[in-house]
């Protein structure tokens, strides 16, 4: 029995084809054009596919995921060169996969600098009530004075393989 072949949600020849027209286009006009609506659909299936694996799927701003992976394709599609590769689809993931990366860093920090202003009950909210003369003194707050001791919204830097086989013992010697 013969095997079904897959169907994906992007046709990497047919994207390949897109890109190479759309560069042709550019090339003719001595100017970078907008994208077809054919290649920005591919950007967008690309980004909504890639949010719904189980390391993206739990975040509540993955939208704002998707837009930040579409506007660095829109921004980089001028670098990709059919000459130095036939694969659109992984050229854009790689920069979608990126753009994720980088917004879930930046929504972290985000939120640790809220968390730090909670709290170290800066944060004072003042409530008037008619016929209540009272002065307030609001402080303005420095976010940078809530920056954190250490880059917790950073990723972490994977620590070196474990020694194995002879190694151990190579490095007991020396």
């Amino acid at each position: 029995m013969a095997k079904k072949k897959s169907i994906h949600y992007v046709d990497n020849k047919q994207f390949l084809k897109w890109m190479i027209e759309w560069r042709e286009e550019c090339e003719k006009a001595d100017e970078i054009l907008p994208v077809t609506e054919d290649i920005g659909e591919c950007f967008l299936k690309i980004a909504t596919h890639l949010a719904y694996r189980p390391n993206f799927i739990n975040y509540t701003y993955r939208d704002d995921m998707i837009s930040d992976g579409i506007e660095n394709c829109l921004q980089y599609v001028k670098n990709f060169n059919p000459e130095k590769s036939n694969n659109p689809f992984a050229y854009f993931t790689q920069i979608i996969y990126y753009a994720f990366l980088r917004r879930i860093a930046k929504e972290k920090k985000q939120s640790h600098v809220k968390n730090k202003i909670i709290e170290r009950e800066v944060y004072d909210s003042y409530v008037t009530m008619d016929g209540d003369d009272s002065v307030y003194n609001i402080e303005t707050i420095d976010l940078g004075a809530f920056l954190p001791e250490e880059d917790v919204y950073k990723p972490k830097k994977k620590e070196s393989a474990k020694k194995k086989g002879l190694e151990v013992f190579m490095e007991k010697d020396t």
